[in-house]
């Protein structure tokens, strides 16, 4: 099951299990958009080189069940530096 992790591992912006702005790769690791577009080469994850993906969103009945992570992650990347 997808922890749908809470925020931006690049710039820290919370994401939401509702949002369409976040993207992750096949390990979960998860972007915005915006650092997805403008920060990260190619559209690939810096961390594993995988594919950025839309993450789908869990519909609300299922999250009292399957709750999303509340851990949050924050990426040492350059790129990521001052985000």
């Amino acid at each position: 099951m997808l922890e749908l992790r809470p925020n931006c591992e690049c710039c820290g912006r919370d994401l939401p299990p509702e949002s369409r702005e976040a993207l992750i790769c096949s390990f979960e690791c998860t972007w915005c958009r915006d650092c997805a577009g403008n920060r990260l080469p190619g559209g690939l994850c810096p961390n594993c080189g995988g594919e950025l993906v839309a993450r789908p969103v869990r519909p609300a009945d299922r999250l009292a069940r399957f709750p999303a992570s509340t851990a949050r992650k924050r990426s040492s990347l350059p790129a990521c530096a001052g985000a």
